[in-house]
């Protein structure tokens, strides 16, 4: 039977939210509501310092499995999804064999530090300014293209074979459509992360693959961020489902927040913490070393956000518990955190690998200062937390610095922003409005928004707006002068973390 004349009365978006630490798979209703979902950790590799990995295999494997088991979980025909959307990590590299489908290499990751010293090189030569005026980014092993230059110069066969036309790039969002669909694409938000994409005219840059020695050939195709990106092959679900949504996760969770007008700023506090405005149909230039991204395409060209990246926000608290373990679960660090008055003097900048917007400094590491025999574990676990708040603080003061605008409401979605304390504590650095959706998943839903406008399944932004609503509102209460104090204090402990060298 035709999937669309099944006659099924309820149907369904199916989400897949591939993360940094793990894979998930969310079905959503016709209300934008989770009715099922599964989640999958996979395994992180540091092979050196600052290096970080993953098995591509692994990520596929455990996004197929989340998939098949949340769709068994809402005890649904799988003839009842209308389509699937699809957000992920981004930056991360994979590059993989054109006819095997076999990954050439483990997955270097967006946190991945090792391409430092041919960033070096390339801001040795000039070329800061073209990169940034092509694509809106800093030349910051943070984003795609220098990964792929070092696993072409470094992995013995990889540029041959590259050469010959036998190797596919992708980001993760490239590589999960490949597995599901045998097509080779991305869409605008994601490549616009690559260092390879000109944002202003809306393609791969020749210049720039040129310069960083990129064969173009190993390019996926750019879709629209909400159209067709294929059908899963049939024995992966037993049907065809049709793919036709795709964005990184930060401008998923945008989307998802329902951030459509200029202006509008969402934080996301996950592994890491990123903050982004929308800017409309035109890129803005940051003076401060804030990025300027595609935010999607839904048929209308590119609309465009200022985006600022903290690398370690949550992770922080998985280091407090795996690496220190002075915690057993993320969620006892918002009763820990109040059950003190203060940090008693303490300031944790968690550099772990070097600091992002506006600093973008790659070479700071973790520093903890102010600590006397009076600090306890849970002065050092409020210091972690209000470590997540000052980050994101530094970075919106120089969004709106850039912009001359104030932002007077901020969205946050996200694990870290079920943390009542740090969602108050956020609110009162930044003398401004926190409020935190119903719906926390946000970028999970983003991607099935996306996916449902290009079905038909929603009508518009217009409809999706009206399903946003508010769980908490969190309201400055802090008085001038002690946030003043805290501000300053936080800004000699960075000063003392640049320092060391």
């Amino acid at each position: 039977m035709d999937r669309y004349n099944a006659g099924y009365k309820e149907r369904y978006i199916l989400a897949l939210d591939q993360g940094t630490t793990s894979s998930r798979a969310i079905l959503f209703d016709k209300e934008g509501l989770p009715i099922a979902s599964s989640q999958k950790e996979f395994k992180q590799y540091f092979p050196k310092p600052g290096w970080v990995e993953h098995d591509a295999g692994e990520i596929w494997q455990t996004q197929l499995e989340t998939a098949r088991e949340a769709i068994a979980r809402a005890g649904i025909d799988v003839g009842q999804i209308e389509a699937i959307g699809i957000t992920n990590q981004r930056e991360t590299t994979v590059l993989w064999e054109r006819d095997t489908g076999k990954p050439l290499y483990h997955a270097i990751v967006w946190q991945c530090r090792r391409t430092a010293d041919i960033c070096e090189i390339l801001k040795g030569e000039g070329l800061t300014e073209i990169f940034h005026r092509k694509t809106g980014l800093l030349l910051d092993p943070y984003f795609s293209g220098t990964k792929v230059k070092w696993l072409l110069d470094n992995v013995e066969g990889i540029r041959e074979k590259a050469e010959k036309g036998k190797v596919l790039f992708g980001t993760i969002d490239s590589w999960l459509i490949y597995n599901l669909t045998g097509s080779h694409m991305t869409d605008p938000s994601n490549a616009s992360r690559t260092l390879l994409y000109n944002i202003q005219e809306g393609k791969w840059d020749n210049e720039l693959l040129d310069i960083l020695d990129v064969p173009s050939s190993i390019l996926p195709e750019v879709g629209r961020s909400s159209g067709n990106f294929g059908v899963t092959k049939k024995e992966l679900f037993g049907r065809e489902i049709p793919v036709t949504g795709i964005a990184g996760d930060q401008q998923a969770a945008l989307f998802g927040q329902a951030c459509f007008e200029e202006g509008m700023v969402k934080v996301t506090y996950g592994t890491g913490s990123f903050t982004l405005l929308n800017t409309g149909s035109t890129p803005v230039f940051s003076r401060s070393n804030l990025l300027t991204t595609v935010a999607w395409d839904t048929g209308n060209g590119l609309e465009y956000a200022i985006e600022g990246s903290v690398f370690i926000a949550g992770a922080v608290v998985q280091w407090l518990r795996d690496q220190l373990g002075i915690i057993e679960k993320a969620s006892d660090t918002e009763k820990m955190a109040l059950s003190v008055d203060d940090t008693a003097g303490g300031y944790f900048v968690p550099a772990f690998v070097g600091l992002g917007a506006p600093h973008w400094d790659s070479s700071v590491r973790g520093t903890i200062v102010g600590i006397t025999r009076g600090t306890t574990r849970n002065h050092l676990v409020r210091a972690a937390l209000e470590s997540i708040a000052f980050q994101n603080a530094d970075l919106i003061t120089t969004m709106k610095s850039d912009l001359g605008n104030e932002i007077k409401l901020l969205k946050a979605d996200g694990g870290a922003s079920l943390n009542n304390f740090l969602m108050q504590f956020q609110a009162d650095i930044l003398d401004t409005t926190v409020v935190v959706p119903s719906v926390n998943e946000t970028t999970a839903l983003g991607a099935a928004y996306l996916a449902g406008l290009g079905t038909g399944f929603w009508n518009d932004r217009n409809e999706l707006a009206k399903k946003w609503k508010a769980r908490a509102t969190f309201k400055s209460s802090m008085k001038e002068e002690t946030r003043t104090g805290l501000i300053k204090n936080w800004q000699k402990a960075l000063k003392t973390a640049k320092s060391f060298r």
